[in-house]
């Protein structure tokens, strides 16, 4: 959000935008829990290495729910935050969004092992170095939040993690350096995962074409393309920017819930429909959470009457 709006929006119009941005937080967040409850509920999922990648794209998207919540409600509560909270926040934000790219490349190489040499997808797909790969993950996503962080120790003074600043990312990084950076991280990291997308898409649609059974391989084409789909979701936050400018100057008096809009379609939403598309069109992973869950609320209804 713009740093500002806590000043131009009136009690009720903020008021009104942090209960829709909270209640949308927590109801995505409980989507995703249930999500999450199915897949420990059956050790089925937990050996699958395409299951371990989606429930981890899952629990990532709920972390970065909280964090983009906190940092939202913190805009209008507590806009002058201590330094070092903000850079915790930020950096734990920035690495969440960058590892949802990151997973979706893992999900479609894990797809293209399987149909492309499906001989040894059990050998190399292990749960054991499905987990490595994750931990790489987190490192790789990390990396451009710890450069801003080692760019900020080289050119602020200790005492500047003491203080209060505004908790939006290009206040607590302000540089040009960390302006440049953020670019250079954002190109290279989605040009590469876009580039694994389109490899692995094609070699699965050439495989498919070649198949004598052609139901895996083709059901693996769609899966791959819907990982197409999910990173277009999560690419909205790049046009937030793009969108401010383009739409504001038009109408300028409601430039705070342009920016409140913005924000919630590029941001929240996409969270709730990257987890929903894959784990609803799974028709395992669907079965498993409605006979769960069917489950608990029997017994729910069941204990009531006995006691």
């Amino acid at each position: 959000m713009n740093s500002t709006v806590w000043i131009v929006d009136s009690y009720e119009e903020a008021l009104a935008k942090n209960l829709v941005i909270v209640s949308l937080g927590l109801v995505i967040n409980f989507i995703n829990g249930m999500l999450v409850v199915t897949f420990f509920s059956n050790p089925m999922f937990s050996r699958d290495s395409r299951y371990i990648f989606y429930i981890h794209l899952v629990i990532n998207d709920m972390l970065m729910i909280c964090i983009s919540v906190t940092l939202y409600v913190l805009t209008y509560v507590s806009p002058l935050v201590n330094a070092s909270l903000c850079c915790v926040l930020v950096v734990l934000g920035s690495t969440t969004f960058m590892i949802t790219p990151l997973n979706l490349a893992g999900m479609a190489i894990e797809r293209f092992i399987a149909i492309c040499k499906p001989l040894h997808h059990a050998q190399i797909c292990t749960p054991e170095r499905t987990y490595i790969f994750i931990c790489l993950l987190w490192v790789i996503g990390a990396i451009p939040s710890l450069a801003d962080i080692i760019i900020l120790l080289l050119i602020q003074p200790i005492s500047f993690f003491s203080s209060l600043v505004l908790c939006y990312p290009f206040s607590s990084f302000p540089s040009k350096a960390h302006k440049d950076r953020t670019t250079a991280s954002q190109v290279i990291y989605m040009s590469l995962v876009w580039i694994n997308l389109i490899y692995t898409y094609c070699r699965v649609l050439f495989t498919a074409r070649k198949a004598v059974s052609k139901g895996s391989a083709n059901k693996a084409r769609s899966t791959v393309l819907l990982h197409g789909v999910q990173l277009l979701l999560c690419m909205l936050s790049y046009i937030a920017p793009v969108l401010d400018l383009i739409v504001t100057p038009f109408f300028p008096v409601h430039r705070t819930k342009i920016t409140f809009f913005n924000y919630l379609i590029t941001n929240i939403m996409p969270r709730l429909l990257s987890a929903l598309i894959y784990g609803v069109r799974d028709q395992r992973f669907l079965k498993q959470m409605k006979e769960y869950f069917t489950c608990k609320v029997i017994i729910v209804k069941i204990m009531p009457s006995k006691l």
